[in-house]
């Protein structure tokens, strides 16, 4: 928990300011997730925060959803055309991708 609130602040992921007149804010829950390493022992415990974005109204909350996901065929065919250029190729893992998005709406949500 503390890792992702420090992700959080760090990235400037929210202000605290007073809820204006007429708007609800938008609730948010922890989601806890134990990661597993494949011989079955403990390999770390995550924790998530979530907006329990499922309160929210089309067209008053917000006016279009995106996310971006690659298909499994266009990886596939990247990673061919990678093999046969013989590109090399590195792995990352983006911790908290969500957060280097912006938003045109004003959204009020509960402090955690």
């Amino acid at each position: 928990m503390e890792s992702e609130l420090t992700a959080l602040m760090e990235n400037h992921t929210w202000d605290v300011v007073p809820l204006p007149p007429h708007r609800k804010p938008i609730g948010c829950k922890w989601v806890y997730k134990i990661k597993f390493k494949s011989d079955g022992s403990i390999e770390r415990y995550k924790a998530r925060l979530v907006a329990k974005g499922f309160t929210q109204r089309e067209g008053f909350d917000y006016h279009e959803t995106f996310s971006p996901v690659a298909k499994e065929v266009t990886v596939r065919s990247f990673l061919f055309i990678a093999t046969i250029r013989n590109w090399s190729l590195h792995q990352m893992d983006v911790h908290n991708a969500i957060l280097h998005g912006d938003l045109d709406e004003e959204i009020y949500i509960d402090l955690p």
